[in-house]
């Protein structure tokens, strides 16, 4: 059964001292489960891919928070000061937390990712006992050395531009305990190659699925990715939160 219109509401929560700013997306579900959105490294809440996979899980009766990192949007932080794939997961552990106290939400938690967010995702997934992950365009590691702004061969290099600067991340050994992955990567993705999502694939644990976009881009600008990736995204989170069960409006 379809869920009713969702309730959009805005909640704040706290992260190493940081005010962190979101909206929750509730649909009229009793105690639905809930995905969790993280947004890339230069992106926001406002994210299309969020609001569009917001409004596709509230359709199948399930909750989407999605929120600003610490130094973006309207979150607390300086982005060049506080920006690091560690913070950054301690943001989402807040998040998580924030969700599985508040009265609202039931117990199965999902995770969605974009680009440096699918990092983020996958680094916490197995620790915090997360029931299902999406990611689209994730790194699995950055270490390439000293970047110029981003620039690795000419490349853009959002998300493994991050921490090179500084540490670099390898979350390689964050992959096998994680269940229910879906991976998303666009063949010709010009930021992060198409074989990190190979290797992130190969690491994890069945169930998991791996679709690669034929000529698709960082940005997943072509609007028939985009439509296949909501469906098959949102199809995914279900049958992982829900599964066959009946969603029941109030």
């Amino acid at each position: 059964m379809t869920a009713g219109l969702a309730k959009i509401t805005t909640l704040s929560f706290s992260a190493d001292g940081f005010e962190l700013n979101g909206t929750l997306h509730l649909p009229s579900v009793n105690r639905p489960p809930a995905v969790i959105g993280c947004h890339g490294m230069y992106s926001s809440q406002a994210s299309p891919k969020q609001i569009a996979l917001a409004a596709a899980c509230n359709a199948m009766g399930i909750a989407f928070f999605r929120f600003d990192h610490r130094g973006c949007g309207v979150s607390q932080g300086d982005f060049e000061q506080v920006t690091s794939l560690v913070a950054r997961a301690r943001d989402l552990k807040m998040a998580i937390v924030l969700l599985r106290e508040h009265p609202d939400i039931g117990p199965p938690i999902g995770l969605f990712g974009s680009s440096m967010g699918g990092a983020v995702c996958l680094s916490v997934a197995s620790e915090l006992r997360i029931d299902t992950v999406v990611t689209f365009a994730a790194p699995l590691r950055s270490k390439l050395g000293n970047l110029n702004k981003g620039q690795h061969h000419g490349i853009h290099s959002e998300a493994i531009y991050l921490d090179a600067r500084k540490t670099g991340f390898d979350i390689s050994d964050k992959i096998s305990g994680i269940k229910r992955l879906l991976v998303v990567h666009g063949e010709a993705d010009e930021t992060v190659p198409v074989g990190h999502a190979h290797k992130i694939y190969h690491l994890a644990t069945e169930p998991k699925r791996l679709i690669i976009q034929s000529g698709g881009d960082h940005r997943m600008s072509d609007a028939e990715h985009q439509r296949k990736f909501i469906r098959d995204a949102s199809e995914w989170l279900k049958n992982g939160l829900i599964g066959d069960r009946n969603v029941n409006s109030d």
